[in-house]
């Protein structure tokens, strides 16, 4: 079946996507692409605009104590575990708008559609509308969801914004969360209360265009290790004045540190390793850098991802190894903020299978894949719900307003969640 077929089969919902995609498109432009602040009005106007839609459509729908959005289609049976669905609605700064909201919109048409059928499901359905799962604003990702499950420590929530400063505490907050519970680390959902959790995602790298694939189950995630800032601190000193054998350069040891774990990754790599290496905050403080000056200090930024913990521990204790190193050769020190793991993942073997399944019975090709990127997906994973994720094909990567979703392949995707949803839930 071809992927442009499934917008005829579900013509109510494709209007459905095509109003809210515009509609949050419109809340969250930023002049260059989307933003939607983690636990700030960006954000809270998507969540708003998710709620009035499925209100509109007769679901019930709130915010949990953890301030997320939860939209309900009640089972005829309640004493069954209900299936879960959904996405984030937060976004990097100028990012695009399909990340996350895809999901959280595939999922709203899924329970709209299983509720207009009038075969009600034994089992409940729940969307949930989850906040601040990108890292951007306070380096820790997943809060929405960590917090669902009591996983936000009293450091996490000390947290300052990245632009503002302000605490993650006072962020979530000033939008309604229940930070007494939250601060004491309570659970706001219960693990076993869910039968399962499926999350629509867009890939966010060139994989599936590459091969051909509108849509692709994903059979686990990565986890990572990282330091929002690493300092080394050297001497600052006149640039002609000063030579190489006195020197204590800052820059020159940053450099020569991420040289040295770029060989690292790359001998990890040619021994069959799941690795990334990624620098992606790099800079000398611009209040006092000059073109003759030896720099001082340069803080960046330091995370390394993979499907395998042994080797995040493995590289990070190399990186320490190379910061000792450097240090005594060139008369730098390194310190680094907290460091923030976040544990790899592995989806569900039942419910990945039930998706390729399903991919393989709609004509579409069947080929999946492992994230790179992190999801809320990994945090459900790892509290013990059955979890599985469902990519939809998607141009020019991710976190950039260049995002190209077809709404083909989206309403291909769509079909399959919803397909999944009504089977395991009757």
């Amino acid at each position: 079946m071809s992927a442009a077929l499934f917008a005829e089969a579900d013509a109510p919902g494709r209007a459905l996507a095509e109003e809210l995609f515009a509609a949050l498109r419109q809340a969250g432009d930023d002049g260059v692409g989307i933003t939607r602040d983690s636990f700030g009005v960006g954000e809270s106007q998507a969540l708003d605009i998710i709620q009035a839609a499925a209100e509109r459509h007769g679901l019930p729908a709130a915010r949990d104590a953890g301030a997320n959005l939860v939209v309900t289609l009640a089972g005829t049976d309640p004493s069954l575990p209900v299936l879960a669905c959904g996405s984030h609605l937060d976004s990097v700064p100028q990012g695009g708008n399909f990340d996350g909201a895809a999901g959280v919109i595939a999922g709203l048409m899924a329970l709209v559609r299983i509720a207009a059928s009038g075969r009600p499901p034994r089992r409940g359905l729940h969307l949930y509308a989850l906040r601040g799962e990108e890292s951007a604003a306070f380096g820790r990702a997943y809060m929405g969801s960590s917090a669902l499950f009591g996983q936000l420590s009293a450091a996490d929530l000390a947290l300052p914004h990245a632009k503002t400063g302000r605490s993650l505490h006072d962020c979530m907050a000033g939008v309604g969360a229940d930070m007494a519970r939250i601060s004491r680390g309570e659970p706001l959902l219960d693990p076993a209360s869910l039968a399962g959790w499926l999350e629509l995602h867009i890939e966010q790298g060139p994989v599936m265009v590459a091969r051909g694939l509108p849509v692709s189950v994903v059979t686990g995630i990565r986890g990572n290790v990282r330091h929002r800032a690493v300092t080394c601190h050297g001497e600052a000193g006149h640039s002609g004045a000063v030579p190489r054998w006195l020197r204590k350069d800052a820059a020159f040891g940053a450099v020569e540190l991420l040289h040295r774990l770029d060989g690292h990754w790359q001998a990890l790599l040619g021994q069959g390793h799941d690795l990334v290496v990624t620098t992606g905050v790099l800079g000398t403080d611009p209040a006092e850098h000059a073109i003759a000056r030896i720099p001082g200090l340069l803080r960046f930024s330091f995370e390394v991802r993979s499907q395998s913990q042994a080797t995040l521990d493995a590289f990070y204790d190399l990186f320490l190894e190379e910061c000792r190193a450097i240090e005594a050769e060139r008369g730098v020190r390194f310190s680094m903020e907290r460091r923030l793991d976040t544990a790899p993942a592995v989806m569900d073997p039942g419910l990945v299978e039930r998706l390729r399944r399903v991919i393989r019975d709609l004509g579409l090709p069947d080929e999946p894949m492992a994230s790179g990127a992190g999801h809320d997906s990994a945090v459900f994973s790892n509290a013990g719900v059955p979890s599985a994720m469902l990519f939809v094909r998607n141009e020019h990567g991710s976190h950039n307003p260049r995002e190209a979703m077809e709404m083909a392949d989206f309403m291909a995707g769509a079909e399959v969640l919803w397909r999944v949803l009504a089977e395991a839930a009757a």
